[in-house]
């Protein structure tokens, strides 16, 4: 069992977090008023989430201004994507073999 679960990654416990990812995963990018609308979350809450994916260097942050307005988007990059994927192969393994 533990072999199993060597590969689940700790940065996506946080539900938070795995939906953060699951949305940049399958979308080129996503605003931040998006995800918290996706993910009912508070500005505060999901701005630490993305802190601490950016901190582990699995999303890319591009700030832009549309008008006068800042408009703020997320995109996975290689590195969050990849670590990713694996930790969805770990837990579909995971599920497959208990």
């Amino acid at each position: 069992m533990k072999n199993i679960l060597q590969n689940i990654n700790k940065a996506f416990d946080h539900r938070i977090r795995l939906g953060i990812m699951s949305a940049l995963v399958v979308n080129e990018t996503v605003d931040f008023n998006t995800l918290k609308e996706i993910l009912g979350a508070t500005d505060g809450n999901l701005a630490s989430h993305i802190k601490a994916l950016e901190k582990m260097n699995y999303i890319t942050i591009h700030k832009q201004f549309i008008g006068r307005k800042p408009n703020t988007t997320y995109s996975a990059n290689t590195t969050g994507t990849i670590a990713f994927k694996k930790h969805i192969e770990a837990l579909e393994n995971l599920i497959k073999n208990t």
